[in-house]
């Protein structure tokens, strides 16, 4: 593993991409704003970086993009990763790994999610605070490699207090409405019943997906800082469920990424 992440990170550097300050890991119906903000985009499709997976799901681009966003040198991942796609934990992650060894300071994470909160509605935003992971894997599973981080990694705080406190800031100085709490990582791709849905809300969850907790658990591993924001792309309402479509989800997640844009183009020129 330790030579394929190294591969990679000697590919990106021949082709250009020198000390990213940041990276962005952007999901569904997410990115296309965002990358829009990047001054003086170098773009590098994922089949050409000797290890990277290929993303499979539609609305994932599989591009990384390098440029500038207020003065910073951002490294962004347009279109992400899933278990459900038949990848090991350790192929999603190898992106997060190769960032840090890049250089990259602090990880900016988004996903559209299942809203579990009666109290918040489809189209809103949540701060992720802390998250549950049901997922039948984990990325640091096997032999531990000390010169990325400890066999036993603590995760008492594992979205930092300082970027979480930054994008709370932001989102009242700029009125966005960003609601915080609890993301549960499932598996998929199907979404889940309505027993389902009741027994995540039940055990302390706010919203629901299928991504970012093994970015974030090895961003953690390697003392990489991190913070993601979940646009709730439909409501889990187990008492009046309706089916869900992914085109009105990437629908919903298209409407809310201007302001998450806006979140986090100016968190990066606050770093």
């Amino acid at each position: 593993m330790i030579d394929q992440i190294k591969e990679a990170t000697a590919y990106l550097k021949s082709h250009g991409i020198a000390a990213p300050e940041v990276g962005v890991i952007l999901g569904t119906g997410l990115g296309n704003k965002f990358v829009e903000q990047i001054k003086n985009p170098l773009v590098i499709n994922y089949n050409s970086i000797p290890h990277f997976p290929i993303s499979t799901v539609e609305h994932h681009k599989g591009k990384l993009i390098y440029g500038d966003i207020k003065g910073k040198k951002v490294l962004a991942m347009q279109g992400r990763f899933h278990y459900y796609e038949g990848y090991s934990m350790q192929q999603i992650t190898l992106p997060v790994r190769v960032m840090k060894l890049l250089g990259v300071e602090h990880l900016l994470i988004s996903n559209a999610s299942g809203n579990l909160n009666l109290k918040w509605k489809k189209g809103e935003m949540m701060l992720i605070d802390d998250h549950i992971n049901l997922q039948p894997d984990n990325p640091l599973r096997g032999r531990n490699f000390e010169v990325f981080g400890p066999r036993f990694p603590d995760m008492s705080q594992p979205y930092s207090k300082k970027l979480n406190a930054a994008l709370i800031k932001i989102a009242k100085e700029k009125k966005i409405k960003l609601n915080k709490g609890v993301y549960v990582a499932v598996m998929g791709p199907n979404l889940e019943t309505r027993a389902e849905y009741r027994f995540l809300n039940r055990i302390g969850a706010d919203a629901v997906g299928m991504s970012t907790v093994p970015e974030v658990l090895v961003a953690n591993h390697m003392g990489l800082p991190c913070c993601a924001i979940s646009v709730l792309t439909d409501d889990c309402d187990p008492d009046n469920l309706q089916p869900a479509v992914l085109s009105d989800i990437v629908a919903v997640a298209n409407k809310a990424e201007p302001k998450l844009t806006e979140l986090y183009v100016e968190l990066i020129g606050r770093l």
